[in-house]
């Protein structure tokens, strides 16, 4: 398998959503996803593609954390691989790849509501050890935090806020 890594295009948004619908209980990822792309800006959207298919997608989006409007702090969700292409290293490429366009376009942090047996091999750790909350009710193991950029987070801490989007999962 020669999965590609690329920034998402207008010709994949029906995949996309497909790949979306698939990978969770629910078609509200998906639909997440559509209403990001138009109302969160800037969000970075990236396809996993196999031999003209797209397999796997990956959506950051901005967040914001309380008193720290000066911080720029990405939102990694959702993200989605087809079931047939799940545990063959796609997730990690997306996140790999999503992180690094993140560092690229100046985001100092990335936060995550994920698993976290997954997440803590890109260099995330419990938001916790920032001082930092998810504005949902969630495990604390769960809710996760990189610094793309040494001691980007040091003195902050708060409650993250996702855009309103979220508010319909």
């Amino acid at each position: 398998m020669t999965v590609v890594i690329r920034a998402e295009e207008e010709k994949d948004r029906s995949a996309v959503h497909a790949v979306n619908a698939a990978a969770f209980d629910t078609a509200a990822e998906a639909d997440l996803v559509d209403a990001l792309r138009v109302q969160a800006q800037p969000a970075i959207s990236l396809v996993a593609e196999d031999g003209g298919e797209i397999v796997g997608h990956i959506l950051f989006s901005p967040v914001s954390l309380s008193g720290r409007t000066d911080l720029r702090i990405m939102g990694l969700a959702p993200m989605a691989v087809a079931p047939a292409h799940q545990r063959t290293g796609v997730g990690s490429a997306l996140v790999r790849t999503g992180l690094e366009r993140c560092r690229e376009q100046g985001f100092g942090a990335v936060v995550v509501l994920g698993h976290p047996g997954f997440y803590p091999r890109f260099g995330f750790h419990p938001s916790t050890r920032f001082g930092i909350d998810s504005e949902y009710d969630v495990p604390e193991d769960a809710f996760m935090v990189v610094e793309l950029r040494p001691d980007y987070l040091r003195g902050a801490s708060g409650t993250i806020s996702y855009h309103a989007a979220f508010g319909s999962v």
